[in-house]
């Protein structure tokens, strides 16, 4: 990648904490979850953005990055569920007493898994922290919940990776640019495009069985 694109690049339009998880590579990226995914978030986006970073910079190891981005980012949320399991059900119930505590908890059992998987696989400004704290508060199950923060995780970073790693010089001058916003908006809209393509499958599925 020619040096214009290297991480000092970054230096134009993000902290100079995020650069020294960059230099780590992989294991920058498991630490940056923990952090991002956890109550201590760093910057909104941060580990989209080392995961366009890395994965523009060695484009062979794009899918390692993804992979790396998803374990630390499924790790940070695991640590939050976890502490919202121990102490957030109380609070639920001093705030919501009664059957409306109970309403949450059937609405959340139903609709869970989806608004994990969306919220995860969706980038900023969707926020994901409130959805993992309800998870652990209602005690939501921990497999479900992992599955799902798993697999919007990893469709995120796979497509972030793969663009970054066939278009790296062209998304790293936009950053460099505009900042954030455009490129948040257009993986958005990738993403949307590929829940839209996952949603009119499922439909045409179940219309052939009908």
């Amino acid at each position: 990648m020619p040096d214009r694109y290297s991480i000092a690049t970054l230096t134009r339009s993000s902290s100079r904490v995020i650069q020294w998880f960059l230099h780590l590579g992989g294991v920058g990226l498991i630490l940056l979850g923990l952090l991002d995914g956890s109550l201590v978030p760093i910057l909104p986006g941060s580990m989209d953005i080392a995961t366009i970073f890395l994965a523009a910079h060695d484009k062979k190891l794009w899918f390692y990055y993804a992979a790396m981005a998803t374990a630390g980012s499924v790790l940070g949320g695991l640590l939050t569920y976890r502490l919202a399991r121990k102490g957030g059900k109380e609070a639920l119930e001093k705030k919501f007493r009664g059957e409306n505590v109970q309403t949450i908890y059937r609405r959340f059992e139903r609709w869970g898994f989806a608004a994990i998987a969306v919220c995860a696989l969706l980038p900023p400004p969707i926020p994901l922290f409130p959805v993992v704290v309800t998870a652990g508060a209602t005690r939501y199950s921990v497999t479900k919940f992992l599955t799902a923060l798993t697999l919007g995780r990893i469709v995120r970073y796979t497509i972030l990776a793969f663009l970054a790693a066939h278009y790296g010089g062209q998304i790293l001058s936009v950053i460099s640019r505009h900042g954030y916003v455009v490129l948040f908006a257009a993986v958005g809209l990738v993403v949307l495009g590929f829940v839209l393509f996952l949603l009119v499958r499922q439909h045409k599925r179940k219309m052939r069985t009908a």
